[in-house]
């Protein structure tokens, strides 16, 4: 392993999105602070997921684990299409870096964003329900998996645009969907019978409803199925990924 190698494309990636941090950082917290404005004014005294669980308490994990989510994506789907159409990438590919080592660093810079977007997301809605944390283990294994998921996914999009309009494509018709029906507003347990089945196959599902429990002590699956679940779509992402960076998919425009 070139460690060194490794860890200079890692925090070149990571410096990238400090430096631009008012809109890779300051922005979801403002976008998750609307939301929490709006759904706690309103539903606040009218929806009850859980017994003793306020609907402001139930949504929070939710928000936070959908911002990781987007941001995740973003940040490795965005840099490495950028860097292939400015022609840049061609000083990566030149480099003694293997494709693990590539994928390595730039999912770690993921994970990192993920985490610095999730703690800001959680100082920011403590304005609104002070709630205890019931499992900070399985919080930072959720975060750390998820982000990693999500920034592989990245990876293998902005491998396969050919044009900026590809990248929002797969932002928008992929990840938002996903992440707005993965139970980050409500519990599935309230959908139709034929919509509950058709979350469990949403791995966004996992990773929100995983999360809430480390948040709540509850959720509407067991969380050692939705860790297993990201796990086998950790290992799915992470060999597709890699295979395409070995063969050289599409990694110049």
């Amino acid at each position: 392993m070139n460690w060194y190698g490794m860890y200079t494309l890692f925090s070149k990636e990571v410096w990238r999105f400090i430096k631009v941090i008012s809109q890779t950082i300051i922005t979801p917290l403002i976008t998750v602070l609307l939301y929490l404005l709006v759904f706690s004014s309103v539903l606040q005294d009218h929806v009850e997921i859980y017994e003793n669980v306020s609907y402001t308490a139930f949504l929070i994990p939710g928000l936070i684990m959908m911002s990781i989510i987007q941001n995740a994506f973003a940040n490795s789907s965005s840099s490495l299409f950028q860097s292939k159409m400015t022609g840049n990438i061609i000083f990566m590919l030149i480099a003694p870096i293997s494709s693990v080592e590539f994928y390595i660093a730039f999912v770690a810079a993921s994970v990192v964003r993920g985490i610095c977007v999730g703690v800001g997301v959680w100082i920011t809605a403590l304005w609104f329900d002070i709630s205890p944390i019931h499992n900070l283990l399985i919080l930072i294994i959720f975060t750390v998996l998820s982000s990693a998921v999500l920034g592989g996914l990245g990876v293998i999009a902005a491998l396969w645009a050919d044009k900026w309009d590809h990248i929002a494509g797969f932002q928008n018709f992929v990840i938002l969907p996903f992440s707005f029906l993965s139970g980050a507003f409500y519990s599935i347990t309230a959908l139709p019978e034929f919509w509950q089945t058709v979350s469990y196959y949403n791995p966004f599902f996992y990773m929100v409803d995983g999360f809430r429990y480390g948040f709540l002590g509850v959720s509407d699956v067991p969380v050692s199925a939705s860790l297993a679940v990201i796990l086998i779509s950790l290992f799915l992402v992470s060999a597709w990924c890699i295979w395409l960076l070995e063969i050289g998919y599409n990694v110049r425009r």
